[in-house]
């Protein structure tokens, strides 16, 4: 065998090699047919980063689904959409910081939220995201002191910065949203930078003229939830309202989104609340693993009979693909859903189209003539553009639909905000790229392994070709 073979399929079978690694679970018995003593998988772990498990969304691991009302404000006048975002942004802040990063947060209608937190019990759930946002600005520890010898709050993990406090009427009261108005927005420095406005209210004014006044040329940070947003240098006393200076356009719209959320105190209640059994997400798993088995089996049984040794080798190559996509799955990671799975299940069988539009185009070149090396490179380039347009419109399709369920607005519809549909998408897009590129590279290399062997002929190789094949010399 040529060297020029050789390496291109030891690098397969190092990628191959790998994604069963990485695909492997922890829980063999779980997916693979029971009585047999399959190792444990122990997925992957490169300093930080680590990967044991399929990532799954609420429906195959179970969990809670709340759906949260927030209460505006009366008399509110600022501009609502930006206090959702910000409150959602909040939320997903919370849920991160605890580890749930399989949650779907999305809002629903005018003034709902909808929250979808896989392994936690309502209990847990309700404790996590009903609460409102705390926006407070905070200083240096070691700056201040209160009256009676009180502590000031900590703000920071680390106790690195203070709750800061100003002065009135004999009483240490905190600098904190509840003084800020909820109308921040970008607007532009001396320079024509990008700066971010905002306004004291009630008690603010004096509290902020207090607190900057002892800070000047030292930085004053602003903490949502426990978090450093910004820390700006207070360059003067300020008083009624101030400008926060160098930042890029992206990051001052964030930080008017966050001012504003944290300066409204939007009250969540829960309106519905749902909890799904993790026995049922369980059960969803295992029929969902035994449906991809069937199809997988239903569409290599066709291959095979169909197109014979060449079946055989795109079925080794549908094998590969699925063990590819779900190595993919597992490291970036993907969620997955039902939906999710269902696309990947659907993959199956839209990955071996390309294989088909291959191979008829090599019984067309064999037809003609062509040896079996060149009906094999003709084949491929001449289906090639079929198999590029038709997966392009997949991919297409996909990025719509990935779109639209991340919540875009429709004219005259409204928000179409549905994440399962975003799940499904986003698989069918990973599935979509790496069956083209197994048909294209993987599919090619194994049929040149075999170009010279006995079963390079019409027979095994491309049944139905010799029919029409003719001496070159009666063309």
């Amino acid at each position: 065998m040529r060297r020029r073979q050789l390496v291109p399929l030891a690098l397969l079978g190092l990628l191959v090699a790998a994604s069963l690694w990485v695909v492997w679970p922890a829980n063999p018995a779980s997916v693979l047919p029971p009585g047999v003593p399959w190792p444990a998988g122990r997925g992957v772990k490169i300093g930080s980063f680590e990967r044991t498990e399929m990532r799954l969304g609420l429906d195959l691991q179970g969990g809670t689904r709340l759906l949260l009302a927030a209460t505006i404000p009366d008399g509110f006048e600022g501009n609502l959409d930006d206090a959702l975002d910000g409150t959602i942004r909040v939320l997903r802040r919370r849920v991160d910081a605890s580890g749930v990063a399989e949650a779907e947060i999305t809002r629903q209608g005018q003034s709902n939220i909808s929250v979808q937190l896989p392994g936690l019990t309502p209990d847990e759930a309700r404790s996590l995201l009903g609460r409102t946002a705390l926006l407070r600005f905070c200083e240096a520890a070691g700056q201040q002191t209160l009256p009676g010898g009180e502590e000031p709050a900590v703000c920071d993990a680390e106790g690195q910065w203070v709750q800061s406090y100003g002065i009135i009427d004999g009483r240490a009261l905190p600098l904190n949203g509840r003084s800020l108005k909820a109308n921040a927005f970008v607007g532009a420095d001396q320079l024509g930078s990008p700066a971010v406005n905002f306004e004291w209210q009630g008690d603010g004014p004096e509290l902020s003229a207090q607190v900057t006044t002892r800070l000047l040329n030292q930085p004053l940070g602003i903490f949502l939830d426990n978090e450093l947003l910004s820390a700006p240098n207070v360059g003067s006393t300020i008083r009624d309202r101030g400008q926060i200076t160098g930042l890029d356009l992206q990051r001052a719209q964030e930080l008017v989104i966050q001012l504003n959320s944290g300066a409204l105190p939007l009250e969540l209640s829960v309106l519905q609340q749902q909890q799904v059994d993790a026995t049922l997400g369980a059960d969803s798993v295992r029929q969902s693993v035994v449906a991809g088995e069937i199809a997988f089996l239903v569409v290599v049984l066709f291959m095979v009979l169909y197109y014979r040794m060449a079946g055989v080798l795109a079925s080794g190559a549908l094998l590969i693909y699925a063990l590819l996509s779900l190595a993919m799955f597992k490291l970036i990671p993907i969620t997955l859903t039902l939906a999710g799975i269902g696309a990947f299940v659907l993959s199956i069988g839209m990955a071996v189209d390309a294989n088909i539009l291959i191979f008829e185009r090599m019984k067309e070149e064999l037809r003609a003539g062509r040896g079996y090396a060149a009906a094999v490179d003709a084949g491929f380039a001449r289906a090639w553009p079929s198999i590029r347009d038709s997966n392009a419109s997949t991919l297409i399709t996909c990025i719509i639909l990935y779109a639209l369920g991340g919540g875009i607005e429709i004219p005259g519809i409204g928000a179409f905000d549905a994440p399962l549909v975003r799940g499904f998408a986003l698989t069918l897009v990973v599935g979509v790229g790496i069956s083209m590129f197994t048909a294209i590279t993987v599919t090619r290399a194994l049929l040149h392994l075999f170009i010279g062997t006995r079963f390079a002929n019409p027979i095994w190789l491309a049944p139905g070709a010799q029919q029409e094949m003719l001496p070159a010399g009666d063309r």
